[in-house]
């Protein structure tokens, strides 16, 4: 029997079903090379905008029970020195440079408002993108940009259809867990012509303080909580949006740390896993060791490739 872990996503074939989310590395040509080179079959670059952005003063990251807060302020190069980054990976691959280096790339973008995802998206058209991504829900810039677009069904279907109008990639909408409904405004992304969801970005924010300082741990004083604590709030999401009747392929991400979680995740609905937080934990080199998990565990069980496990629940 062939044990499989190679899927494909909107067209695309993968390696591996594992997904570098946005965020958790640089968008550095060598960032990214690394981990395709040990295992991950999709790499999301850090959300970019129109204009660099600086991001939060540190600390930026607070380890706490079970996870992590982080609050990094969008930091980026800007939409063209990151699409130019973009381009050596790509390179790199042609000239089979450094490692494998050639997994498919999903171009995370940050606006707000629906001309400012409008403009990013057509840049984003002539790059050697393989999909886009709609961060439509980080919960750290609040004090400057207000309540996550991803709160208002209205808004995200606006966004959505303006930016398929013009864009030629598939196009991924990131939600977040922090709203009265996930499973609505999933319905409304898929209505809008989504092509495919993330979900979840992290919770929160929450906070973190410093009794001897008096003072709380990140500068921006509150930021996303992830890590293995938010798995099981992960796991409810993607299994209620998918038994509503979304039919629409989902990357299921919050807490994976092993084979077991992402199997979890799969068997939730996931068509792909979002494996973050646990990059800080275990090292890049945490790809291949899921990859390993996920490869015994279908053997163990019998099965062909990853798509059997969707069917189990």
């Amino acid at each position: 029997m062939k044990n499989e872990i190679r899927t494909e996503f909107l067209g695309v074939e993968l390696s591996s079903p594992l997904v570098l989310p946005a965020g958790v590395l640089d968008i550095s040509f060598s960032s990214m090379n690394q981990v395709s080179a040990v295992g991950a079959g999709l790499v999301t670059t850090k959300s970019l905008t129109i204009e660099s952005r600086k991001g939060h003063d540190g600390p930026v990251v607070a380890e706490v029970e079970g996870g992590m807060l982080n609050a990094m302020g969008l930091c980026n190069p800007g939409i063209d020195a990151g699409l130019e980054e973009l381009k050596l990976l790509k390179t790199a691959a042609e000239a089979d440079v450094e490692g494998p280096g050639n997994c498919p790339v999903n171009v995370s973008i940050f606006a707000t408002d629906v001309n400012g995802f409008s403009d990013l998206a057509e840049r984003v058209n002539n790059s050697e993108a393989d999909f886009l991504e709609l961060n439509l829900s980080c919960p750290n810039v609040m004090d400057e940009f207000g309540v996550p677009l991803a709160a208002s069904e209205k808004t995200v279907a606006e966004i959505i259809t303006a930016v398929k109008s013009v864009c030629v990639k598939p196009v991924i909408a990131k939600l977040s867990p922090n709203v009265t409904s996930l499973t609505r405004i999933a319905g409304a992304a898929a209505e809008a012509g989504a092509d495919a969801l993330c979900m979840i970005n992290t919770l929160g924010p929450g906070l973190e303080i410093d009794i001897e300082a008096g003072r709380p741990v990140l500068s921006n004083i509150s930021g996303g909580l992830s890590g293995p604590c938010v798995k099981p709030v992960a796991l409810r999401l993607v299994y209620e949006c998918r038994k509503s009747g979304l039919s629409l392929p989902i990357i299921g991400m919050g807490g994976i740390t092993t084979g077991e979680d992402a199997v979890q995740m799969l068997m939730a609905g996931a068509d792909l896993v979002g494996v973050g937080t646990a990059v800080y934990y275990r090292g890049p080199g945490v790809f291949g060791l899921i990859n390993e998990e996920l490869l015994s565990f279908l053997k163990r069980k019998g099965l062909e490739s990853i798509t059997d496990i969707n069917r189990i629940i």
